[in-house]
């Protein structure tokens, strides 16, 4: 199996890359619910499929308490979820508060992993290895153009070649002038890197 996607042509006229072909991603109608997920963890470890729904459905209350505890969330093989949220600005530093703070999210940095491609000659003539991060969780997925009229399309803004989120917005979706207090950005850890993560 793979993730499938459709061929898509740019068709804003104001955009700098207007004509231009992207892959956009396309979904299965299906949601893989926790009966399903459940059924798929009992297949890969000993352990009861009852046990294993237990879990998941204490997981979102789990995360809820250790969020009300102002801790970050990190989950080996998965990557690490945090709370995020913007602030209205305000010019006097006395009403700058808990009032003040608008919409709330949850942040998420996937685990990445060193994958070695190649190697390179440096001028002293050692080989050095040239490696990227890759998403743990992605890296072994593959790509396969659909045909699929049945099949959800991503929306406008999600991917499509426009991979960029902004440092110095780093958690909210406003004018630069909302940085939200998420110490996002895709360098810093815990951070919300760009819009093709969701």
């Amino acid at each position: 199996m793979s993730q499938k996607f459709i061929k898509s042509q740019n068709k804003n006229s104001s955009s700098t890359a207007f004509g231009k072909y992207f892959a956009q991603a396309v979904y299965d109608n299906h949601f893989v619910g926790t009966e399903e997920l459940a059924d798929f963890i009992q297949r890969q470890a000993s352990v009861k499929k009852s046990d294993i729904k237990a879990v998941l459905q204490e997981l979102g209350e789990a995360f809820k308490h250790f969020f009300e505890m102002g801790q970050k969330i990190k989950l080996d093989g998965i990557g690490i979820f945090k709370v995020g949220f913007s602030s209205i600005g305000v010019t006097k530093l006395e009403d700058c508060g808990a009032q003040t703070i608008t919409t709330r999210r949850v942040l998420f940095q996937p685990e990445t992993t060193r994958v070695v491609v190649g190697q390179q000659k440096t001028n002293d003539g050692s080989v050095k290895q040239k490696y990227v991060n890759a998403i743990t969780m992605l890296k072994d997925v593959t790509f396969e153009e659909t045909h699929d009229n049945a099949m959800n399309i991503e929306p406008e803004g999600s991917g499509s070649g426009n991979n960029g989120g902004s440092s110095q917005n780093s958690g909210g979706t406003g004018n630069g002038q909302n940085t939200g207090g998420n110490s996002g950005g895709g360098g810093n850890p815990g951070g919300s890197g760009g819009s093709d993560m969701n």
